[in-house]
């Protein structure tokens, strides 16, 4: 009986010595992304949504060529488009869903008054994107897998990529799939959700 007792603590220790290293890599994985140091990888509803707003800013710019999937696997091509330390003016987030009532408009709007939006690590996957833009130091054409502008924000070996030691977009219009980011501060949040309401742009 005792010695049935000890070989199942010894299994337990051996199991611990063996999970141990996968605990820690999952928690500093955990944190890391808490921390907006790692651009989070996840299954896109397939509808895309608009972004908008009067100006945005980065400290740092990473952006590659990538394919989003949906839970079924299907593929929706995009730039992923990372950003430092962010800042937008007057922000609209705004996406058209069919419902059995209709469709309604899910619509997020921050900023104006209320002061800027701020995030560390803002990463966007998107189709496409409109704005006067100015660039810092830039580098066009870098491989994906090489970016280090944006810590966390890289794509695979072979892939186009460009990034820039700082970037700022006046009349921000972008449709997108995702949206991450470290450290999100929205002041002056307004969520509003309307049959019919009216989009970004």
């Amino acid at each position: 009986m005792s010695r049935d007792v000890r070989e199942g603590r010894t299994a337990w220790r051996k199991a611990a010595v063996i999970a141990l290293p996968a605990l820690l890599a999952v928690g500093a994985m955990g944190v890391a992304m808490a921390d907006g140091v790692l651009a989070s990888s996840f299954a896109v509803s397939g509808k895309g949504f608009q972004v908008s707003a009067g100006a945005l800013s980065g400290k740092g710019l990473a952006s590659f060529v990538d394919v989003a999937r949906t839970a079924d696997g299907a593929g929706r091509p995009g730039a992923v488009l990372g950003l430092g330390e962010a800042k937008l003016s007057d922000i609209c987030q705004a996406a058209r869903v069919d419902t059995p009532v209709g469709t309604v408009t899910f619509k997020l709007s921050a900023g104006g008054k209320a002061g800027p939006v701020t995030a560390r690590n803002l990463v966007l996957n998107s189709e496409d994107l409109v704005g006067d833009a100015r660039f810092g130091q830039v580098e066009i054409g870098r491989d994906a897998a090489t970016l280090d502008r944006v810590p966390g924000v890289r794509g695979e070996p072979g892939r186009f990529g460009l990034q820039a030691s700082d970037v700022s977009v006046d009349g921000v219009r972008s449709h997108s799939w995702s949206a991450t980011g470290g450290d999100f501060r929205l002041r002056g949040l307004k969520l509003t959700v309307s049959l019919d309401g009216p989009a970004c742009f």
